[in-house]
């Protein structure tokens, strides 16, 4: 009898080989059954939720292959799962009875213990599984989640973040503008939002400190299509004020973060750069998780990933929201979310998630 066993050769030829045993296996068993007794063990054998033949797949093929197989053996567990289905639902059941010669009323007759019709479920796009798990690593750490429109004004998606007029980092920002504006004053143009940060400002003007926020959500700029730019993608960003947080906290918290999201052997690194609503400012770097830091194609032999900019909040954005920057203080910090995909799951083309293409998607279903 048919056992799955976890592969050891992960390459093309060795998977197709062990998709081959099993489809063998299945044909076999299948045509074994002979009554309604057997097929219910069969059937409960191959589709089982809790142990079946299907569900040992996931576990013991999809989820123990190593990150450079996952695309080969999923599409193998893909292909095993259409055939399996379409075997036990229906071609068994169909062999099984035509060979039973039922009474009109046995005809009719409804099997309750059959499974039903069954809709096909989709999964998370693969940007928004992995936002969701950045979110949860700061949810665990205790910070809440916000949102807020994706249409902001030039107030807020600017000035409130220390951006005035004609601040040279706005055009940095490429931004696309809502057409036909030019009557209204400068602070109430509307455009799609560069960056999550508005959320910050709108979370404060409206709830004292401690503040602890952490902004999901979509953002736009007029960029070039290209492998690693596109006019829409997703950021997580986060906020943090309160009484005597300093830059230390900052590091702590994303130190912690960063391990919690590669593994507890990942090294972080602060190297000075510049935002305007925070200072002092640091991009974040973490040791390479391909190759540990010695130094490979994908950190061009640094050793560093660059992943994401951080800060503390500049005083001078406290006076928009009422805060004393006397007695409060605090960092942010934000990250894209498609880096992040791209460096987890090894890719090197950021438009695969927007092609719409159900053979990519379906590798990370």
């Amino acid at each position: 009898m048919y056992r799955v066993e976890k592969l050891v050769d992960h390459s093309q030829a060795a998977v197709e080989k062990a998709v081959s045993t099993l489809l063998s296996a299945l044909q076999t068993e299948s045509a074994a059954v002979s009554n309604d007794a057997e097929y219910k063990v069969f059937r409960d054998r191959w589709l089982a939720r809790s142990n079946g033949i299907l569900t040992q797949l996931n576990d013991l093929w999809l989820k123990a292959s190593p990150k450079d197989a996952k695309r080969i053996v999923g599409q193998a567990v893909n292909t095993v799962r259409s055939n399996v289905e379409r075997e036990v639902t229906v071609e068994c059941r169909a062999r099984l009875d035509s060979g039973n010669a039922q009474s009109p009323l046995e005809a009719s007759r409804v099997d309750v213990t059959l499974p039903g019709i069954r809709r096909p479920l989709g999964a998370e796009h693969l940007v928004i599984r992995t936002m969701n798990d950045i979110v949860s690593v700061f949810r665990d750490m205790g910070y809440s989640v916000g949102e807020g429109p994706e249409v902001e004004t030039d107030y807020y998606n600017f000035e409130s973040l220390n951006f005035p007029p004609d601040h040279p980092a706005r055009d940095t920002q490429d931004t696309i503008f809502i057409a036909g504006q030019q009557s209204r004053p400068q602070r109430d143009r509307l455009l799609l939002r560069t960056h999550t940060s508005p959320v910050q400002i709108r979370t404060m003007e409206k709830q004292a400190p401690p503040v602890r926020i952490v902004i999901p959500g979509k953002v736009h700029r007029h960029d070039t299509p290209d492998a690693t730019h596109s006019p829409v993608f997703h950021q997580v960003e986060g906020l943090a004020v309160d009484e005597g947080i300093t830059f230390c906290d900052l590091k702590g918290t994303l130190d912690h973060a960063m391990k919690a999201f590669f593994g507890p052997k990942v090294r972080t690194k602060f190297q000075p750069s510049f935002f305007p609503f925070t200072e002092p400012s640091a991009e974040v770097y973490v040791s390479c998780i391909f190759c540990g830091g010695k130094g490979c194609r994908i950190c061009k032999q640094s050793g560093w990933i660059e992943l994401l900019g951080s800060g503390m909040v500049d005083p001078a954005l406290y006076g928009f929201v009422g805060y004393d920057p006397e007695k409060v203080s605090g960092f942010a910090f934000g990250m894209g979310v498609e880096r992040f995909a791209m460096l987890m799951y090894g890719l090197d083309d950021i438009q695969q998630f927007y092609l719409g293409d159900v053979r990519f998607l379906e590798q990370f279903a």
